[in-house]
């Protein structure tokens, strides 16, 4: 039986979380996307505890997802230079990086993170 979208999404997820493990001094971006909103946080997987985070509803930006994504993207990355984050690994969390996770990406670079 074939595999829902959700359910292809969470097994590229745990692939990738295989791999990817965050740090106090290299925090993992983690990223969800729903179809109204989009959330990110960062991780210290050591001590399992978010740093910081950011979400569209917290950024009250308007205009389209793309932009709003864009904004979620440097409110993240304003957050993470506030504690003296400046570097962090990117999780995708499963997502496509396209679209909206790339214009998070984008506007957390904008922000001045470094992947």
């Amino acid at each position: 039986m074939a595999l829902s979208k959700t359910e292809k999404r969470q097994k590229i997820k745990r692939r990738v979380r295989r791999n990817i493990f965050g740090t106090a001094e290299r925090p993992r971006l983690s990223v969800y996307r729903s179809n109204k909103e989009i959330y990110a946080q960062l991780v210290d997987d050591n001590s399992g505890v978010t740093l910081a985070s950011a979400s569209s509803r917290e950024a009250k930006a308007t205009g389209t997802k793309i932009e709003q994504s864009t904004a979620v993207g440097k409110l993240v990355a304003e957050k993470a230079k506030s504690k003296g984050i400046e570097t962090v690994i990117f999780d995708r969390n499963g997502f496509v990086y396209h679209g909206r996770i790339k214009a998070l990406a984008d506007g957390a670079r904008e922000g001045g993170l470094k992947f």
